[in-house]
């Protein structure tokens, strides 16, 4: 592996971010065949990017090898009451180039988001994961995380 660091996103970074999201098969099954994005929906990406940017409890993260976006997650950390008043860290949106899963980019983009919540005091991390992400299951696991929870969800 070339040199990879981890780093917040720039603006700059916003057009591969969204070719890593859309490099998935729940995200292809999602769109409509061929249908170019409306207008609309871009507009909706540079709003809700500047919306992470700005928001000091959102960090949108980019893992860069040699000035390439091969890796993104978001983090977002959440105060709470519960666990005597921890923060938590939610991580999102974890995508890896396709060409380079299994060689280690997730492992590391994973060790460096929970030394991250380390960092900022939380006592928890948890993420979400689509039930048909078996391999995603796996790898979640080997890293400590336990599927401790039942998840749902509703569209708006």
């Amino acid at each position: 592996m070339a040199q990879l660091i981890f780093r917040g996103a720039t603006r700059a970074d916003v057009p591969a971010i969204l070719e890593l999201l859309a490099d998935d098969d729940l995200a292809r099954s999602r769109r409509q065949p061929d249908a170019a994005a409306p207008e609309s929906v871009d507009a909706a990406h540079w709003a809700a990017f500047e919306a992470i940017d700005a928001d000091p409890r959102n960090e949108l993260i980019v893992a860069d090898e040699d000035g390439a976006v091969i890796g993104t997650c978001q983090l977002t950390f959440t105060p709470s009451l519960s666990r005597r008043g921890a923060e938590r860290m939610t991580i999102e949106a974890v995508r890896v180039r396709s060409d380079l899963r299994g060689h280690g980019v997730g492992r590391a983009m994973m060790a460096w988001a929970l030394e991250r919540a380390r960092e900022r005091g939380c006592g928890l991390a948890q993420l979400t994961t689509d039930k048909r992400r078996t391999e995603a299951h796996r790898f979640y696991a080997t890293l400590g995380f336990e599927a401790s929870h039942e998840g749902f969800k509703i569209n708006l």
